[in-house]
């Protein structure tokens, strides 16, 4: 059966969402330049195995497969047009893993960016992008997907899309941005603008907030932005396992469980009512962090000098909130 979010927030104190998608898929075998969603057909055995790392380090949310699975992603691959099916076995085989848990937990159908820029900057309009986000949720919600789940967006002009898309579905959503350029997004948007925005949604999240980005340190001070605008929904933290660092050839995180249990905490402290990890965040960072999340007692907000005290320093001096917005430097990205 599947699982409502909305009964574990009305029912919880907080709930732990999981950790990398591309960093477990890396390690398990993927390669640069290859698109994770095709393993939903040729590998599913490593994709549940994604998702049972997640389950078995104590998460009672995981998000499927499928971050780059909009069509304008999936047409790098020539794939664009297998854009419901890719997406319905993510679905499939999360729901498949979270009905085996013996536990409630809740499957998150993942709808990354579109990677392409939008009007007028670039060439998408919301209409056009809107149609790409309802074309992705409705091939995961046929496959069993309890929420939707947009996250590491920048342009607040996409994020209106999304909730434009998944809209016409009906279906309860989720949406996280990265908050990566000196406080803001990388398209100029702030904390509180971003509280400002889901909160004017004809069909508002259930929950909004922050992930990816820099380092635990940044994403939490982004929380405390989301609390200080005082929204009615429920906020959201995902952050990093510390510090991306080029090891022996590859990309290593820094952060040690140990760390990352101290981030979970100090997230909850902050106002987020759900709380993961995104890249570098392994099955044994989980583990950690539901441990102090079960064995900690809550307390006041951290101020900043706790937060990089215990986590590290912050990449830079702004939280976003005053002086002039940083120059729009447009990229595509990939969810670790």
């Amino acid at each position: 059966m599947a699982t409502s979010l909305e009964s574990l927030l009305e029912t919880r104190d907080w709930i732990l969402a999981d950790g990398a998608t591309g960093t477990n898929l890396f390690n398990m075998g993927l390669e640069a330049g290859e698109a994770p969603e095709l393993w939903n057909e040729t590998a599913p055995e490593k994709v549940r195995a994604l998702y049972d790392g997640a389950i078995g380090g104590g998460s009672d949310l995981f998000l499927t497969n499928s971050f780059g699975g909009n069509a304008s992603r999936l047409k790098l691959h020539d794939a664009q047009d297998r854009v419901f099916e890719l997406n319905r076995l993510a679905a499939v085989i999360g729901r498949e893993a979270a009905d085996a848990a013996g536990r409630p937990v809740v499957v998150a159908g993942a709808m990354g960016p579109t990677g392409d820029i939008m009007a007028p900057l670039g060439p998408l309009t919301v209409e056009a992008a809107a149609d790409m986000f309802e074309d992705q949720a409705r091939g995961l919600l046929a496959g069993g997907a309890d929420v939707l789940w947009v996250e590491t967006i920048s342009a607040p002009e996409e994020l209106e899309a999304a909730a434009l898309g998944i809209a016409r579905t009906g279906a309860p959503w989720c949406c996280t941005m990265s908050f990566d350029t000196a406080g803001r997004t990388m398209m100029g948007l702030t904390s509180a603008g971003m509280a400002r925005l889901v909160e004017g949604f004809a069909h508002r999240p259930l929950a909004f907030g922050a992930n990816c980005g820099v380092g635990a340190s940044d994403l939490l001070r982004t929380v405390l932005g989301f609390a200080e605008a005082e929204p009615t929904l429920p906020l959201i933290a995902k952050g990093n396992a510390g510090i991306p660092k080029f090891v022996d050839g590859h990309i290593h995180y820094d952060g040690t469980p140990d760390l990352m249990a101290e981030y979970a905490v100090m997230a909850r402290d902050c106002g987020a009512r759900i709380v993961g990890g995104c890249c570098g965040t392994m099955p044994e960072h989980l583990v950690a962090m539901r441990a102090a999340l079960e064995t900690r007692p809550g307390g006041p907000a951290p101020d900043i000098e706790t937060i990089t005290g215990k986590l590290g320093g912050l990449s830079s001096a702004s939280d976003g909130l005053t002086g002039e917005a940083p120059a729009r430097a447009p990229r595509r990205r990939r969810r670790g």
